[in-house]
């Protein structure tokens, strides 16, 4: 869970009370250690336990109530700043505090807890939190969003929170610059609002940072982050504005380059952020994330080589939007992911598809492809039958997890055919599948039902939002009852478990690409 620096207080405790009510106090919901802590004090006061034994009680604690027992007293705070309480951070930056960020007047909190645990953290998060009002519900349906560019304080708002950003971006990354212990780095940022050619063009980000000082300043700071590092694990950088550039992985230390085994750089607006070249360095890479059209022939047979280390998860992006600055011709063909998997027997692929045509779908999707996982997001386009199809046909024995997603008006059918529908004839064929999530195309409530039955209680997740389920009228006149009623029965005793209509904002997110980002480190983390 990602914390934030609140500065509310529980309260002063003052020391002469007995350790084990303020524990129940902090840890009330952990009633096992409660009960260790009061078998081990008895009536012995705070300021006789030993320092060990109080670190050790509060890590169990979050660190946002961390945060918040440091200012209880004196002694407490002098054990939770303990090194060993703080070996791994998760911050969001920007965005104000409303958007579940660091506000600009948290800056200071915010400099106080780097320059405290920034030389000495191991594993860092980074997020750029929304701004403030930039997506707000669409018609008041959950789940679904509009973008309120067109709103006037809007650019007031981005302003404030690009501002607060680069500040805190700076602060971040010069805290841990001299950090040689720092083994994980992952910084995500806010594709809609942290690009130049979006929304704002780059005039609004010239009146906030005027020359690009500031992230100048940024990107030397990350220069100075992976080449003084000596034990870096994972490095991951998507969207975020200004930090890195296609030099940036060529300052990699030795040392890391050698240790590294997750490599994840994305942003769609620029060029190739990873070059073959700086990736022969990495020889002991297991997960790599990238942009699809970065993933060329030659870096594929250079993942092919038999002198590095087998790789085991690959995550890759396909914009749509980003085809014409970067297209497909020199991507890996069938004969280099041939090579690829015959070199990686246990090589997964996920991969999301935003606002991709079917053609270009289809050039993408290779037969020996080992696709595990697949989202499919549009605004605009449509996907037909027969990617389906083909999906169905050519990853029945890898594909474990289908997400299909469309914001538009209208919710079209996957087939001409209600009583063929591509759905199911993928169920039955990916014997794998656990998760399928639908929203913004037509499902008929019989053709969910038949789901269900096929792949019983394998299929973990089954998430269809209300608004895309349609109930065949011919069908209904031999049922009796309401037909929800009889659909949530029917797929509940399919599923064995209980099963309802809806759509979980915790699998499928609003915007697509921090979607990508979230599921792209659990797949990645799971090799």
């Amino acid at each position: 869970m990602l914390f934030v620096f609140h500065t509310e207080s529980i309260g002063t405790v003052p020391l002469s009370h007995n350790l084990t009510t303020v524990i129940f106090t902090l840890l009330f919901a952990n009633n096992s250690l409660v009960a260790c802590a009061m078998a081990l004090c008895g009536g012995v006061g705070a300021m006789a336990l030993p320092s060990e034994l109080i670190v050790h009680i509060f890590s169990f604690l979050s660190d946002r109530d961390k945060l918040r027992a440091s200012s209880v007293c004196s002694r407490w705070r002098e054990c939770l700043f303990y090194p060993s309480l703080w070996t791994e951070l998760k911050l969001r930056v920007g965005g104000g505090s409303n958007g579940g960020g660091y506000g600009s007047e948290q800056t200071p909190r915010l400099d106080f807890l780097m320059r405290k645990f920034g030389s000495f953290v191991r594993e860092l998060q980074l997020e750029f939190a929304p701004v403030e009002g930039y997506l707000r519900p669409l018609n008041g349906v959950e789940g679904r969003m509009e973008s309120v560019e067109s709103d006037p304080q809007f650019p007031g708002r981005w302003k404030d929170a690009i501002i607060t950003y680069l500040d805190q971006v700076l602060c971040v990354l010069g805290c841990i610059r001299n950090n040689r212990n720092l083994q994980k780095l992952s910084l995500y940022g806010d594709t809609c609002v942290l690009q130049d050619e979006g929304i704002l063009d780059s005039a609004y980000l010239n009146q906030v940072d005027q020359g690009g000082v500031k992230i100048k300043e940024i990107q030397q700071l990350l220069v100075e982050v992976l080449s003084n590092s000596r034990q870096m694990k994972w490095l991951s950088s998507a969207f975020m504005l200004g930090v890195v550039t296609p030099c940036s992985l060529a300052s990699l230390s030795n040392p890391s380059a050698a240790s590294l085994e997750h490599l994840s750089l994305l942003d769609n607006q620029l060029p190739c952020l990873s070059s073959p070249v700086e990736l022969e360095r990495l020889v002991h890479l297991r997960s790599l994330a990238l942009d699809f059209c970065d993933f060329t022939s030659e870096m594929c047979r250079l993942l092919a080589g038999g002198h590095r280390a087998p790789l085991h998860r690959l995550s890759l992006m396909v914009n749509g939007a980003a085809l014409e600055a970067k297209p497909l011709d020199c991507t890996a063909s069938e004969d280099d992911w041939k090579a690829l998997v015959r070199r990686c027997a246990n090589l997964r692929v996920y991969m999301m598809a935003l606002d991709v045509s079917s053609q270009d779908l289809l050039r993408v999707l290779k037969p020996s492809l080992p696709l595990e996982r697949i989202h499919l997001d549009s605004y605009s386009t449509l996907v037909t039958d027969g990617t389906l199809e083909l999906i169905s046909q050519q990853y029945n024995k890898t594909l474990s997890h289908f997400v299909l997603m469309r914001d538009d008006t209208g919710f079209p059918d996957l087939s001409v055919n209600r009583n063929e529908d591509p759905l199911v004839l993928l169920a039955w064929r990916c014997v794998h599948l656990s998760v399928l999530v639908i929203h913004g195309y037509t499902v008929w409530s019989h053709n969910l039902v038949a789901i269900s039955r096929l792949r019983g209680s394998s299929l973990k997740v089954l998430a269809v939002s209300e608004e895309s389920i349609d109930f065949d009228p011919d069908q209904g006149v031999f049922m009796e009852g309401d037909p929800v009623h009889n659909l949530v029965k029917e797929v509940s005793q399919g599923l064995g478990r209980i099963w309802h209509p809806s759509m979980d904002s915790n699998l499928v997110l609003s915007e697509p690409t921090q979607h990508f980002h979230r599921e792209m480190q659990s797949f990645s983390l799971g090799m």
